[in-house]
């Protein structure tokens, strides 16, 4: 007969917890089938493998903000990201790998705003994992449709004059947004002006903070 531990504790003293073991799913199976097989002919070792999942594990949006704060204050740097946002972004340590990277500045005139409306192609060495609502089916047919609508339910509203850009990602290009700098911060050190910068504002759904927000 079956017996309940809800409500009782285990010898550890710690509650019953059921057991979410479950039969390995297809990628699952092709993930390990492929590792084993790199360690198997010495392609690559399983600390390296470890590493490189590691290092992947590590990309956030504090990557994307160190390489904005640097082209706020660096001019040279600027022109280089606008130009080839990846081998700029390469020189910074940020590989992004063999897709196109796209750097776009919002200005007073315009706002740029990114979308995949495929799927949620996205600069993931730059700005980590994509926020649920990017993969959305509503934010990336909404975003193209009524971008204005879709920036004030962000909290961000745009004076008539300021043209929205909304630039759609593919497997083989993405987009990062400079965002303009905040005013009143000349002489904060490039760190300083990294905290600023949010996820949102890279993705241009959102502004950088103010000297008083952070």
């Amino acid at each position: 007969m079956p017996h309940d531990h809800h409500d009782h504790l285990s010898p550890s003293g710690h509650p019953y917890r059921a057991d979410d073991d479950h039969p390995l799913t297809y990628w699952q199976q092709m993930e390990i089938a492929i590792r084993e097989l790199l360690i198997e002919k010495n392609i690559a070792t399983a600390a390296e493998i470890a590493a490189q999942i590691d290092a992947m594990d590590a990309r956030s949006p504090a990557n994307g903000a160190a390489v904005v704060a640097r082209a706020w204050t660096d001019p040279a740097f600027r022109n280089d990201l606008l130009a080839d946002a990846g081998a700029a972004s390469a020189a910074m340590g940020y590989d992004i790998g063999p897709m196109k990277l796209i750097a776009v500045e919002n200005t007073p005139e315009v706002h740029n705003m990114i979308v995949c409306t495929l799927c949620s192609c996205y600069p993931r060495n730059l700005l980590g994992l994509p926020p649920d609502w990017y993969k959305s089916r509503a934010y990336r047919s909404r975003a193209v449709k009524e971008p204005r609508k879709v920036l004030s339910e962000f909290g961000v509203t745009l004076p008539d004059a300021t043209t929205v850009r909304v630039h759609d990602s593919t497997a083989d290009m993405r987009y990062i947004v400079i965002p303009a700098r905040p005013a009143g911060t000349d002489g904060l050190t490039a760190d300083a002006l990294a905290a600023l910068v949010t996820r949102d504002s890279m993705i241009g759904t959102g502004l950088p903070k103010t000297v008083q927000d952070s």
